[in-house]
């Protein structure tokens, strides 16, 4: 369904120029540039500013270009949707951030798929900005994201609702009090998520509302892996912001202690979101009660 000149804007797009564009494709450089310009000629615009070592699109080449993308995904949906009836096999591909990740959703997803055969689903990591993208662009199927994603065509399903707090290593000298301040915080090195990070977001605009930001702590390293943020934690190089729920583990372990923050109260919601048309809701229902039930055991 997807016309080749599309599929060769987005080769050119994620291989950066023509040679290994026409590589990957198996076509001649000539061609590679044939089917841009038959593409420019028929929306009447130019996809990519000239004179410049690198591919940049114009504004218009970057409209076209998410839009290719979405054409793209699409046919994919529909041949995996059409081979999914010829074997009786419903594929998902579900997008989770990388706190929901180091929960318990990998295990309640893996519960579903021994129990349901027919059942194959695909999971991808990213943060919320980028999983909102997928969403958009029928790159994923549904997502488990932490907070909510408000646009017309998106529903949703509680899941359950989750805190923030302060993590330290067992051996720090915050880990014997019942609690933390953040003028006792002021005074730590702090390891925190990137920027884009729905976690980071939420600890951020409640630094506001008690009228500090971010730049008041001392923070000496971002990271995407919350994997690794509990590491270095641990290890005592430093405190953290984090979903309680994400540490449950490390908690258990002793090696970890969390702390509420005096005076903030950083709930949020587990949501599960997915498109109104989404085609598979009993295996949203089902996936609901799992979730429940995992919780109360």
């Amino acid at each position: 369904m997807i016309d080749p000149k599309i599929k060769t804007l987005l080769a050119l797009v994620e291989c950066g120029n023509y040679t290994k564009t026409a590589k990957q494709l198996a076509l001649t450089q000539p061609a590679i540039t044939h089917h841009i310009k038959l593409l420019e000629e028929e929306f009447g615009i130019k996809i990519f500013y000239k004179n410049r070592r690198q591919l940049v699109p114009t504004p218009e080449g970057e409209v076209l270009i998410k839009y290719a993308r979405r054409a793209y995904a699409l046919s994919e949906n529909l041949r995996q949707a059409l081979s999914d009836v010829r074997s009786q096999v419903k594929s998902l591909t579900l997008a989770i951030t990388p706190t929901a990740q180091n929960n318990i959703v990998p295990h309640l997803f893996a519960k579903y798929c021994n129990e349901h055969p027919n059942v194959h689903i695909n999971i991808i990591t990213d943060n919320i900005n980028n999983i909102y993208s997928k969403l958009k662009m029928y790159e994923a199927d549904l997502a488990i994201i932490e907070g909510n994603i408000t646009a017309p065509h998106f529903t949703s399903i509680l899941l359950d609702t989750d805190s923030l707090c302060a993590a330290v290593s067992v051996n720090h000298p915050l880990a014997k009090k019942q609690s933390v301040s953040l003028s006792e915080l002021r005074n730590e090195n702090f390891i925190l998520r990137s920027s884009s990070a729905g976690t980071r977001s939420l600890f951020e605009s409640h630094l506001i509302s008690q009228n500090l930001s971010i730049h008041d702590f001392n923070v000496i390293m971002e990271i995407d892996s919350v994997v690794v943020i509990k590491e270095l934690v641990a290890s005592n190089m430093g405190v953290t912001i984090i979903s309680k729920n994400a540490c449950r583990n490390e908690v258990q372990k002793k090696k970890l202690v969390t702390l509420p923050i005096e005076n903030m109260t950083m709930v949020r919601e587990i949501n599960m979101v997915y498109y109104r048309e989404f085609r598979h809701p009993e295996i949203l229902r089902d996936i609901q009660a799992i979730y429940t039930s995992t919780l109360e055991s």
